[in-house]
């Protein structure tokens, strides 16, 4: 009796394709066989194995050393912030300092110019209780009390020796300076426009030799016979150059002549004095005073204690 094998039909789509192991064997001898189609030896797969993970350690190395690069330069800027931050705060400290020392500085500036303005205040007050009349006036400009004494009280016409009524009122102003030592006095001789008449020329050849004598002698009498201190004081002449008033009237003429004492403060005094320490070249210009009424016009250097004649334009 013949046996009868039944017919497979072709595999559709919905039934499981088995694999038969003859297939899988055939694709494991694939992956097993070199290029050339021989078998791969365990000496080509140990190989293959070391150089992957050969390269698999060398990008990790790779890395590692670029991630440390990188740190390493972040540490560095950081440092290099933080520096930087430090140092800012020792300047902004040392600014600080220095602001406070600044403000320091001011205040006491401040309060010594207030407490010079209280003296000058002072100073003024006094002077025209003790002095001021017809024949003595007192003006402050600029930090500079002025007292204008006519040369009637002081002098007679063309002479340079000082009238008892003339020391009295020097005595007086010599009394007032005695308590105020921070000041110096500068005193300043003037005339009218009227020529030394010619008995007087043997002694004084022009207005500007009357004016410096007049005001030497004033200097000294303050300095000898008032107890002064002749370093605080300063004598210049400046004749017919200065004048207050029109020369071409008597009065005007009688305003003009007239001995200036100009008290100021020693840091507003022209100095030949090099201060200790400070070299020739830095020596300070000396600083123009003026009168009330007048025009600002250098005048001469003053040396304390001493005279001139160097006349100043107007």
């Amino acid at each position: 009796m013949r046996r009868v094998t039944p017919a497979l039909g072709p595999i559709t789509a919905s039934q499981p394709r088995v694999t038969q192991p003859n297939q899988v064997a055939v694709r494991f001898n694939a992956l097993t066989l070199s290029r050339d189609g021989s078998p791969m030896t365990k000496e080509t797969w140990t190989i293959a194995f070391v150089l992957t993970v050969a390269l698999l350690l060398g990008l990790l190395v790779f890395s590692s050393y670029d991630k440390k690069v990188r740190l390493d330069q972040a540490q560095a800027e950081l440092a290099e912030a933080r520096a930087a931050t430090a140092k800012a705060l020792a300047d902004a400290g040392l600014l600080r300092d220095k602001i406070a020392a600044s403000e320091g500085r001011v205040q006491a500036l401040e309060q010594e110019k207030e407490a010079v303005e209280k003296t000058h205040e002072n100073l003024e007050d006094e002077m025209r209780t003790a002095l001021e009349s017809k024949d003595v006036t007192i003006s402050q400009l600029q930090g500079k009390l002025t007292v204008n004494i006519l040369d009637r009280i002081l002098f007679d016409s063309g002479e340079a020796e000082l009238k008892p009524d003339g020391a009295a009122v020097l005595r007086k102003v010599a009394v007032i300076l005695a308590q105020h030592t921070n000041l110096l006095v500068h005193v300043v001789g003037h005339t009218d426009n009227v020529p030394i008449r010619p008995g007087a020329r043997g002694r004084f050849a022009s207005n500007w030799e009357l004016s410096t004598a007049r005001a030497t002698a004033a200097v000294r009498f303050l300095a000898e016979k008032a107890g002064i201190d002749p370093r605080r004081l300063g004598a210049v002449g400046y004749g017919e150059f200065r004048p207050v008033a029109d020369n071409a009237t008597a009065e005007g003429r009688a305003k003009n002549r007239r001995i200036a004492l100009i008290i100021l403060p020693e840091q507003l005094a022209a100095s030949d004095v090099i201060p200790t320490g400070t070299p020739a070249a830095a020596e300070p210009s000396p600083v123009p005073y003026s009168e009330p009424g007048l025009a600002t016009n250098p005048p001469p250097r003053l040396t304390p204690g001493a005279a001139s004649a160097e006349p100043a334009t107007r």
